[in-house]
């Protein structure tokens, strides 16, 4: 069970950083956005453990990023 949890966080992970090659022609305030929403995404999985726990993670990551782009 240990195995599958550290091999989903680590697919996460991967993800985040794969979308982030994608940000080049994003505005900063759209970058911080997804910034927030990949870091809070992968800091929902590591807490809750559960997708929900992930995707509340992401949007609330979402949510202070875009902010913080203001």
């Amino acid at each position: 069970m240990k195995t599958i949890r550290r091999m989903g966080t680590f697919a996460t992970i991967v993800a985040v950083v794969a979308s982030l090659t994608a940000c080049e022609g994003m505005t900063t305030r759209q970058r911080d956005t997804a910034i927030g929403a990949g870091v809070g995404g992968v800091a929902g999985a590591a807490i809750g453990g559960n997708a929900l726990s992930t995707l509340g993670g992401a949007a609330v990551g979402g949510v202070i990023g875009n902010q913080v782009g203001k």
